[in-house]
């Protein structure tokens, strides 16, 4: 496929979704079992690009590891790789040879692996070139750069002679990231100690025991069910496989989508989405969920919503520069992501809407005054995905309000491959 439109429903939106297994769950989940040398049983293993590539590299005897545009999939397996004294290349597509992964290789060289870079210092290509304990296994590493180098760190942890002692400088971003990796690993019956405040993570040196481990369905792909229905005049959805106490960071966004008109209640199922009042403005911090920042600035837009975004930073070295992607595509639906302190704090809104940071429901005349902005923009707006997931199914959801062209859809596949099939139960879409 070359481009997708998505019209506006004509009907009343009514649909129960099987949603995704988690593509988090899953990476971290894969690597875990295979330290237990694949003794685990996993269930609901997500059907996302980056897990089944995941999946088919551990069982490759392949000396060259080819994670294509995988950010999580080459920081997990360059640990375990290094860690298990394989030898291997580990690359990828031109743009993951361009995000950093310096930090993460420091980290294993101290404790002991021989890694080298064949291009630029920093960056990928690697080549791992086996592995001798150093002694040494206190680590620090910077906590706000990516929380996937220190994930794999920790889960590497447990078969280190004297485990790891952690300690995390700075701030922490995407902390539910960090718990939910030891979560998962005590799952599998590692025993930790974190304490948060003096940002010290100790995992004793012990085995991994193989366990029966049930994935959920993915919190990052519901978010773009909650725009749907915040968009949509007339929605009611249920998410299957959705657990209220969720080990998935993405899971706020039940809190922040409270603001933008929906209400969650959670079913024995999964939880059921419903149109509640929406706030005119709001702030959030996206520092534990910085995932999610694509889903809200689109529907912020289209409901004429102001949001005070904070955390966003890493954004910048995702699949694409998700910051500056989000820049040149709002416009196209008649918003805008201002910088108001460098890389440290944003707002967005529709074009000459920007609210106080917090706000009432809107009036009535408001709400109609927004909806007919969007429908102003007549021509068919086209929206660029710079090969990435999260730009194809943020803007989408647009689509409830007018047509959107979404191009190069088949990016989804990295983490909602059956995202389109979905999307065609509630609304019409069309390829090309």
């Amino acid at each position: 496929m070359q481009a997708v439109t998505v019209y506006p429903p004509t009907h009343p939106i009514r649909a129960s979704i099987q949603l995704a297994a988690s593509k988090s769950e899953s990476n971290r989940a894969l690597i875990i079992n295979a330290l237990t040398h694949f003794q685990g049983q996993l269930e609901n293993i997500s059907a996302a690009r980056d897990s089944q590539t995941m999946m088919h590299l551990l069982q490759s005897a392949d000396s060259i590891a080819d994670v294509l545009d995988a950010g999580t999939t080459m920081r997990f397996l360059t640990a375990f790789f290094a860690i298990t004294g394989q030898h291997k290349t580990m690359t990828g597509t031109p743009r993951m040879c361009e995000r950093p992964i310096g930090i993460l290789v420091d980290a294993l060289r101290t404790l002991g692996a021989r890694i080298e870079y064949q291009g630029h210092e920093g960056y990928p290509p690697l080549s791992l070139e086996g592995f001798t304990y150093s002694g040494n296994n206190h680590i620090k590493i910077r906590g706000d750069v990516s929380s996937q180098y220190i994930s794999a760190l920790l889960m590497i942890a447990p078969t280190l002679p004297d485990g790891i002692v952690l300690e995390l400088t700075g701030d922490i971003g995407s902390r539910p990231y960090i718990k939910m990796t030891l979560q998962q690993m005590a799952a599998f019956g590692i025993t930790f100690n974190a304490d948060w405040i003096s940002k010290t993570i100790k995992v004793a040196s012990q085995p991994y025991i193989p366990a029966h481990y049930q994935i959920e369905s993915d919190w990052s792909g519901a978010s773009y069910w909650y725009s749907v229905v915040a968009l949509a005049e007339d929605a009611e959805v249920e998410l299957l496989g959705l657990k209220e106490n969720s080990l998935q960071g993405d899971s706020a966004i039940v809190q922040i989508m409270e603001n933008m008109g929906v209400k969650s209640i959670f079913t024995k199922n999964g939880v059921l989405l419903t149109k509640i009042p929406t706030q005119k403005a709001f702030c959030w911090d996206f520092t534990d969920c910085p995932d999610l920042t694509q889903t809200v600035a689109a529907c912020a837009v289209a409901k004429g919503v102001t949001v005070t975004m904070t955390g966003i930073e890493s954004l910048k070295i995702k699949e694409t520069d998700r910051v500056a992607a989000l820049q040149a595509e709002l416009p196209k639906i008649g918003g805008e992501l201002v910088e108001i302190a460098a890389c440290l704090e944003y707002v967005v809104s529709a074009v000459g809407n920007r609210q106080s940071t917090i706000g009432n429901e809107p009036s009535e005349l408001e709400t109609q005054t927004a909806r007919a902005a969007m429908s102003e923009l007549t021509t068919l707006n086209s929206i660029e995905t710079y090969d990435d997931h999260r730009m194809a199914m943020a803007f989408a959801p647009v689509g409830m309000l007018l047509p959107i062209e979404i191009i190069e859809p088949n990016v989804v596949a990295k983490s909602y491959p059956s995202f389109w099939d979905d999307l065609k139960k509630v609304t019409k879409i069309s390829f090309k």
